[in-house]
C-alpha cells in the first residue's frame, strides 16, 4: 500500500478548512484515510495551521509521499518549530 500525506476538504461552501491526513493513494480526496495529522484553515489570519510533526516524520520514514501543499505546510511548521526552540534556548 502506497501512502500519501495530503489535504482533505472540510467545512461548508465558501468556508473551507482542511485536514492533513495520511491516506492510501487510491482513496479519493475526501474519502477514507489512515490517520489525521493536523489541520489547515486558509481563512484564518495568523496561526492558521497545526501539524503533529512527530507523526508526519513517522509516516515519511515509512515512505509516505507529500502532496505539494502538504510539503509547503510541513516546511512552514519546521521553520516555526526551529524558531520556537531558538527562543526557548535564548
Amino acid at each position: 500500500m502506497a501512502v500519501k500525506i495530503r489535504l482533505t476538504r472540510r467545512g461548508s461552501i465558501n468556508k473551507p478548512s482542511y485536514r492533513l491526513v495520511a491516506t492510501d493513494t487510491k482513496s479519493p480526496r475526501d474519502g477514507r484515510f489512515i490517520e489525521i495529522l493536523g489541520w489547515y484553515d486558509p481563512k484564518r489570519t495568523g496561526d492558521n495551521f497545526k501539524l503533529d510533526m512527530d507523526r508526519v516524520e513517522y509516516w515519511l520514514s515509512k515512505g509516505a509521499q507529500l502532496s505539494e501543499t502538504a510539503r509547503n505546510l510541513v516546511k512552514k511548521s519546521a521553520k516555526n518549530r526551529t524558531a520556537e526552540t531558538a527562543k526557548a534556548g535564548a
